[in-house]
């Protein structure tokens, strides 16, 4: 997927979240060699780590998300944890952004 339709559907994914009462808290968070968490929210004090995926359909954008994305996904939101002094409640989530329709899978895992 280029950087500009990763940019498109995380616009969209952040623009759903907030229709969904949740606040954004950051945005594209690297985390040095382990990667980077799309979108850091918030709602009801949970924070919720969003991968954001973006496909022709549903299958293809579930299946990019792979038992080492989520363990490299699991390092990086350890290391925001630790950096940001935070002990809290999280949930790691994916948001599937299909043209306009966008599916919220929270607390995934393999």
């Amino acid at each position: 997927m280029s950087k500009n339709k990763g940019n498109i559907a995380e616009n969209k994914a952040c623009e759903f979240l907030i229709s969904q009462d949740f606040k954004i808290i950051e945005k594209n968070f690297y985390a040095k060699k382990l990667g980077e968490i799309d979108i850091i929210a918030k709602k009801n004090n949970i924070y919720h780590f969003c991968e954001v995926k973006s496909a022709n359909d549903y299958e293809t954008a579930i299946n990019n998300i792979s038992k080492s994305k989520i363990s490299k996904l699991t390092r990086s939101i350890d290391y925001y944890l630790q950096i940001k002094n935070l002990n809290t409640a999280y949930t790691l989530d994916a948001i599937i952004v299909i043209d306009e329709q966008i599916t919220h899978l929270e607390n995934i895992t393999f």
